[in-house]
């Protein structure tokens, strides 16, 4: 699976990740804090995930108030 993530830009590839959840743990990354894309697709990180796919990794951005 190849996955793309923002900030900096970098792709790396990954094996035997079989959940949302699997890839974010293997990233070290607190799935409150990251969108994950697939297409078109925003994905919870219960979605199965398949070896050819190929998965955005998004940084939420909140804006602050006054």
């Amino acid at each position: 699976m190849k996955v793309i993530l923002r900030q900096p830009r970098r792709e790396i590839e990954l094996e035997g990740v079989r959940r949302v959840s699997d890839l974010l743990r293997r990233l070290d990354v607190v799935a409150e804090s990251v969108l994950v894309i697939r297409g078109d697709e925003l994905l919870t990180v219960d979605e199965p995930l398949a070896e050819d796919d190929v998965v955005e990794l998004r940084p939420v951005i909140s804006g602050g108030g006054s």
